[in-house]
């Protein structure tokens, strides 16, 4: 499966686009501005996982220099 991710500052160009992908058989969902944001999260936390321990106390102090 492929996606694709659009945005547009216009609402009556987003909805001709879903038309459009309804019209030609695919399938598209409108997403709300938190959705995208949770969205973007998630994809941050996947990459950032290490499967490592890491030491609280030095991480703090690292962040404080």
């Amino acid at each position: 499966m492929k996606s694709a991710l659009l945005t547009s500052g216009s609402n009556k160009d987003l909805k001709l686009l879903l038309e459009l992908s309804k019209k030609i058989g695919l399938k598209s969902k409108l997403l709300t501005e938190k959705q995208v944001e949770e969205l973007c999260l998630t994809n941050a936390i996947k990459k950032g996982r290490t499967n490592r321990f890491v030491d609280t106390d030095k991480f703090l102090s690292s962040l404080s220099k």
